[in-house]
């Protein structure tokens, strides 16, 4: 995968030659994930020339069984599939894809290839507020946040957590769900204008969760 300044790790050292090229006339199904919200974008096919192009260049390319040529997503219309990283299934013959969609990945303008393939809403909208930084779009309440300041920032991150607090002890379910909604929502920007993002946080609780001693930490 990528860290947050989008440097791509592992998938040099991705092992063609261990693959199952001759089950399938050369060619293996590959699965497209988005990186960040783990959303199904599109499946494509892979020959060994596709394969070894789209860990070269990082543009996820694909083997076009139409065109008989090599194919990368975006040639045409700019939206790349960036690479993040590749693996193989247990019987090396179909590849699993991450990747960052720099547009719509299906031709129809949608998302997805597939209608209504589930994702990660909080992930979606950590990138929203990720556009939103780098835009700063007028009229924005995000974009009056991030002028505001850090500290601004922080300031409402601590004002939403008492609200939080509050509604869970004396208010209703609706009510603290409510709250915590707001809750994320700043403390997303806050990260943010840290120059930090929602995967960086779910990488701490993930090596919690992966020593031991601290596994209770990471559940809280």
């Amino acid at each position: 995968m990528t860290s947050e300044s989008g440097e791509r790790e592992g998938a040099g050292s991705f092992d063609i030659a261990a693959l199952a090229w001759d089950k399938q006339g050369g060619l293996l199904p590959a699965v497209v994930q988005d990186a960040a919200t783990l959303r199904v974008l599109m499946l494509g096919y892979m020959d060994r020339a596709a394969l070894e192009a789209t860990l070269a260049s990082g543009r996820v390319t694909f083997f076009s069984r139409s065109r008989q040529r090599a194919w990368t997503k975006g040639e045409t219309s700019g939206h790349f599939l960036e690479l993040e990283s590749v693996q193989a299934d247990c019987d090396g013959d179909t590849l699993l894809l991450l990747a960052r969609p720099q547009g719509p990945t299906c031709h129809r303008g949608t998302p997805s290839c597939f209608d209504g393939a589930p994702s990660d809403f909080l992930a979606e909208l950590d990138a929203l507020v990720a556009s939103r930084e780098a835009q700063r779009p007028e009229g924005s309440y995000t974009t009056r946040l991030f002028e505001a300041g850090v500290r601004r920032i922080a300031q409402k991150v601590g004002e939403e957590g008492v609200e939080t607090a509050l509604a869970g002890v004396v208010q209703d379910d609706g009510a603290l769900l409510g709250e915590s909604a707001d809750l994320l929502f700043h403390l997303l920007v806050l990260m943010r204008a840290r120059g930090l993002g929602l995967r960086d946080a779910v990488s701490v609780l993930r090596a919690r969760h992966a020593v031991p001693t601290l596994h209770a930490a990471a559940e809280g």
